[in-house]
């Protein structure tokens, strides 16, 4: 069934082979599994954690999508995402968040209002901490940031990228002097490593009920925000550390077709020298990143895809209240006059 630009993202794509394995939905209940049904487990779960610490990475591997975009730069995320796992025995959903950091902007300030906003009221908080790095004073600020009534587990990422392993003992230890984790898992997303103890740890957290969403739901983002987010992580990658976070994207009209989808986008920067790097030597960067964001937004939308990008100044963007609640996904309508 084909999708609006405003509907929820509800898998276009399969789910992941892991869910789709374990799935019943296809075939009737045996008794026993009847009986087990009363103790089928649903609940929120916030990933939070320093800027860069892989809180993306990890809720794409565990959903076995895509839903949340990922760079080497820290701070791609900007809101708090949502993203749903269905298995037979729980559904977990999960709720994505911008790394924990000191606020020196109003937009900063409102990113770290969703971070709080996402650790209260939760059966369950992730607490991710880089395993190639050691304990520092940044990190206890970010641990403090639990509350005390918070059931958390310590999640120690990147494994893959630690050659001794002893080292992650001491690692876990340091963290747990810092806040009272009800278990520590060390995890690889890239490659796997711990996911499925990790699944089955957080299952084990979550109280009994129902689920809440279809089994073929994903995350809660709208179709042109998914696009925008797109777009955004294409200019990360293709420009490096040369526009850091400078940039904000609208949609400003998609329009769809049974075979094609119309998208026009603005990328907002704050000075003309970042227009320049985004639009490149006649033309060449824009043409690049429009490229990319077309063949992801095809894959996304399911139809072929005709995008326009176009580059503004707007300064000091990250200080006004108004255009800031346009780039909100909640809010998005496509125009920051509206």
């Amino acid at each position: 069934m084909k999708q609006s630009k405003n509907s929820l993202h509800k898998n276009r794509r399969p789910i992941a082979e892991a869910a789709r394995k374990q799935s019943v939905a296809d075939r009737p209940a045996t008794q026993d599994e009847s009986a087990a049904a009363t103790s089928h487990r649903t609940g929120f779960v916030s990933i939070a954690g320093r800027p860069n610490a892989g809180k993306s990475t990890l809720l794409n591997a565990l959903v076995g999508e895509k839903v949340a975009i990922t760079a080497h730069q820290a701070q791609t995320t900007r809101t708090s995402l949502q993203g749903v796992l269905t298995l037979r025995d729980f559904q977990i959903i999960f709720i994505d968040t911008p790394g924990i950091h000191k606020s020196d902007t109003l937009f900063n300030k409102r990113m770290m209002d969703t971070v709080r906003g996402a650790l209260q009221d939760r059966d369950l908080v992730l607490y991710l901490a880089d395993a190639t790095k050691p304990v520092r004073e940044e990190d206890e600020h970010a641990v403090s940031a639990l509350g005390k009534d918070t059931k958390a587990l310590l999640v120690l990422t990147k494994i893959d990228r630690v050659d001794d392993k002893r080292v992650l003992l001491p690692l876990i230890q340091r963290y747990t002097e810092l806040f009272p984790f009800a278990d520590a898992v060390p995890i690889s997303a890239r490659n796997g490593d711990g996911l499925e103890k990790l699944r089955s740890i957080i299952g084990s957290y979550l109280p009994e009920g129902p689920a809440l969403f279809p089994a073929d739901y994903l995350t809660d983002q709208p179709m042109r925000f998914l696009a925008g987010e797109i777009i955004r992580e294409r200019i990360l990658r293709a420009t490096r550390d040369e526009v850091p976070h400078a940039t904000a994207i609208l949609i400003d009209s998609w329009e769809e077709t049974p075979r094609l989808t119309k998208i026009a986008a603005t990328i907002h920067v704050e000075r003309d020298g970042q227009k320049a790097i985004l639009i490149g030597n006649q033309g060449a960067m824009l043409k690049k990143i429009g490229s990319e964001s077309r063949i992801e937004i095809e894959r996304l939308v399911g139809t072929k895809v005709f995008l326009s990008l176009f580059v503004k100044v707007k300064e000091n963007w990250r200080e006004d209240p108004t255009f800031l609640n346009a780039v909100d996904w909640r809010s998005m309508v496509g125009s920051e006059n509206t």
